[in-house]
């Protein structure tokens, strides 16, 4: 009982901290604003791979050139072509954001391709376009390789085929054979290019629900450094002292701070649901108990910190370096500022040490329908890294 009489001291007291709970709830609103739009011509604006204009310079009327243009480029359902008469156009065109993209196909593209070689096409493109550059690019790509693939292969058959008795001896009509065999080859290479986009739930997620859920985690993520930050005040101040000099136990002194900054964590995650919910259309999934469930648990997780944080750090001026740093570091790493899946695979099985990853996947998943069960693993991560940091935290602050 006496826990739940501090955690409610404390949690009055950050919610009278007007500035401070302003900036907690205001701040994520704002950033998933312009984050959501900045990033929705990207990522589509329903969460679908949006448009891509093409701008395209052929050097000349080079046949794979040409017919990388009518038979891929055009045959896109996604990429709209835009002809330009030289590099130095499609550079301006890219520049004024009028092309997202731009092809240069050098003079004689296919002119080195008897030894299985293509001349280098130039991709420009833009920094805040790079996704859709990628797109393009692994396009291009394909077409090569697969030109490259015919040609080779072509060339290996015929030159098989000329040394062959049944050619030398007139058995069988050479020409004959070798157009049956490039159809054969040509129909085998057929690649059918295009983007299949399919969510890992039942639908898919925009970049204002991305955004919401990656501003939720990281701004809540601040609440370990503000707990911690809590304790080591009243610790200087001998408050804390003072406080553990009385009847109530220690251990329910440190319980009643965990449960300060659990409470306050949700509270700003409900607040934050309800405003992106009202303001910004935000579709957070079909099923509010799977949301408010993995809240419980990533709220347990960042209170947990916050106790093993205190434990650690003997001054305020740390945890606020943390606060800077530290935090941005792990919101980073847990995809709040960038999406995760841009990430090396290196870097996204690493980014699994932040508690931030589980929860945006968590989320995102929620968002785009899911069962229960999926979510067991990233709830019993969170709860685990709560209850453990909790535990170390007030074994070393009863210790101290």
């Amino acid at each position: 009982m006496k826990s739940f009489i501090i955690a409610w001291k404390d949690f009055k007291i950050r919610v009278k901290d007007r500035k401070g709970f302003v900036t907690m709830i205001v701040m994520p609103l704002i950033l998933t604003a312009i984050l959501g739009a900045a990033l929705s011509d990207v990522m589509g604006g329903d969460g679908g791979f949006s448009d891509t204009t093409v701008g395209l310079y052929q050097a000349d009327q080079d046949p794979i050139s040409e017919a990388f243009r009518r038979e891929v480029l055009l045959e896109l359902e996604f990429v709209k072509v835009k002809m330009v008469k030289n590099d130095t156009e499609l550079e301006e065109l890219l520049r004024d954001g009028k092309i997202d993209v731009g092809l240069s196909i050098p003079e004689g593209w296919s002119s080195d391709l008897n030894n299985g070689g293509l001349k280098e096409i130039l991709i420009y493109s833009q920094a805040d376009k790079q996704i859709k550059a990628t797109v393009i690019q692994s396009i291009v790509e394909s077409f090569s390789e697969r030109v490259k693939t015919i040609s080779l292969s072509t060339t290996a058959v015929i030159n098989d085929l000329t040394k062959s008795t049944v050619v030398t001896t007139g058995s069988v009509n050479l020409k004959e054979v070798v157009d049956v065999i490039v159809a054969d080859l040509n129909q085998a290479g057929q690649i059918q290019f295009g983007i299949e986009e399919e969510s890992i739930g039942k639908k898919m997620v925009s970049s204002m629900q991305y955004y919401a859920a990656a501003m939720a985690v990281m701004f809540l993520l601040f609440n370990a450094t503000m707990g911690a930050k809590s304790i080591i005040q009243e610790r200087s101040t001998e408050t804390l002292a003072r406080l553990m000099m009385s009847p109530t136990s220690n251990g329910s002194i440190l319980i009643g701070k965990f449960l300060g900054t659990l409470l306050f964590a949700f509270v700003q995650l409900i607040i934050f649901f309800c405003a992106t919910s009202l303001f910004y259309d935000v579709n957070w999934g079909g099923n509010i108990l799977q949301v408010l469930a993995i809240g419980i648990a990533y709220s347990v997780a960042v209170s947990g910190l916050s106790m093993i944080l205190a434990s650690l750090v003997s001054e305020e001026k740390t945890t606020d370096v943390i606060s800077g740093v530290g935090i941005q570091i792990f919101a980073i790493l847990g995809g709040s500022m960038l999406p995760i899946y841009v990430f090396p695979d290196a870097l996204q099985t690493f980014a699994n040490i932040t508690p931030n990853k589980w929860a945006l996947t968590s989320f995102l998943t929620i968002m785009s329908g899911t069962s229960w069960d999926k979510l067991f693993l990233p709830m019993s991560v969170l709860l685990l890294i709560g209850l453990l940091s909790l535990t170390i935290g007030t074994w070393r602050l009863k210790a101290r």
